[in-house]
């Protein structure tokens, strides 16, 4: 697979990454081999990006990502997260931020984090101070790159002043467009852009169902995109998309994906998945080449985004 470069500290990944969030939390119940064979099927078809964070099981995804990606560790890059609390409260203070890197690293069962990401931005405590704490671990050598999650603008520019800043991830899929108003500040600066959720949160890989059918652990449950009136639509242009897809002899997941790495040289996707055969159709996508006239059918079937937010009814990203 062909490779990217992140940032300007020298973050070099494969196209496409792997997304582990869903082997253990937020889309029902999953079985760890499950997850092991579909890191590892990854990293056979040329993936070299592997994203986890504490909060996927409070350590249970690293340990499940440590496990399998042990007998190639050297070969790949590692980001993990940090910023949550067991209740879902955000913690950015530098006592907790060491805490939790110690504990990663124990999980993970490795000597360093390849990159080092705020999970959220935390209002509590200034981003200099986050920065500067991430600066402690680079310069010991337990940390490669720092990153950002959900992050604006403006914490950015102050996070990358204090420690310069290799990658952003934020949600960005067909269906999920708010982030491009960050793209000129990423060029700016020149960080990178890794989209979580390139699939739509799984509406794209044509699976989709309404939400009162999910499992109350699943997100998608309560999630405004999966409820009556938004659901229909979405489903509509998921069909439309399907079918510009086939005319390519692809399915609308490598499309979905395809879309995203024409959007910059600088963006690497992290799809996730629990099956090992989906991880070899996503990978698909790094070698589908979308033609100008691709670009503005799918610009005519989705000129702006989906339909309904991502988030239950009420609520919107923190950097917005």
């Amino acid at each position: 697979m062909k490779t990217r470069t992140l940032g300007q500290q020298g973050l070099t990944t494969s196209a496409l990454g792997y997304g582990s969030m869903g082997i253990s939390s937020f889309y029902g119940p999953g079985e760890e081999h499950e997850g092991i064979a579909a890191i590892q099927k990854a990293y056979e078809l040329g993936v070299t990006f592997f994203d986890t964070a504490e909060m996927y099981g409070w350590g249970e995804n690293e340990k499940i990502v440590g496990r399998a990606v042990k007998s190639f560790r050297d070969d790949v890059v590692i980001a993990t997260k940090f910023g949550f609390t067991p209740e879902f409260g955000l913690d950015s203070r530098p006592e907790h931020i060491r805490e939790v890197v110690e504990n990663s690293l124990r999980y993970l069962g490795m000597d360093h984090i390849d990159v080092l990401y705020q999970h959220r931005p935390d209002p509590n405590v200034p981003i200099e101070e986050v920065a500067g704490t991430v600066k402690e671990f680079i310069d010991a050598g337990k940390v490669k790159y720092f990153g950002l999650s959900e992050a604006g603008s403006d914490t950015m520019r102050r996070a990358h002043a204090v420690q310069p800043v290799s990658v952003l991830q934020t949600e960005y899929s067909l269906f999920d467009r708010e982030v491009e108003a960050l793209f000129p500040v990423l060029d700016e600066l020149g960080i990178g852009f890794v989209p979580y959720s390139p699939l739509g949160r799984g509406f794209l890989t044509g699976t989709a169902k309404p939400g009162a059918e999910y499992d109350e652990s699943d997100m998608r449950h309560t999630a405004a995109r999966w409820q009556p009136g938004n659901f229909e639509k979405n489903l509509d242009a998921t069909r439309q998309l399907s079918d510009l897809a086939a005319s390519k002899g692809a399915t609308v997941a490598q499309l979905a994906l395809a879309w995203l790495l024409a959007q910059g040289e600088h963006i690497v996707p992290i799809p996730g998945t629990r099956s090992a055969t989906r991880v070899q159709e996503n990978i698909g996508a790094a070698d589908l080449p979308l033609t100008p006239a691709d670009l503005d059918r799918v610009k005519e079937i989705l000129p702006t985004g989906g339909f309904g937010s991502r988030f239950p009814v009420g609520m919107t990203a923190e950097w917005q």
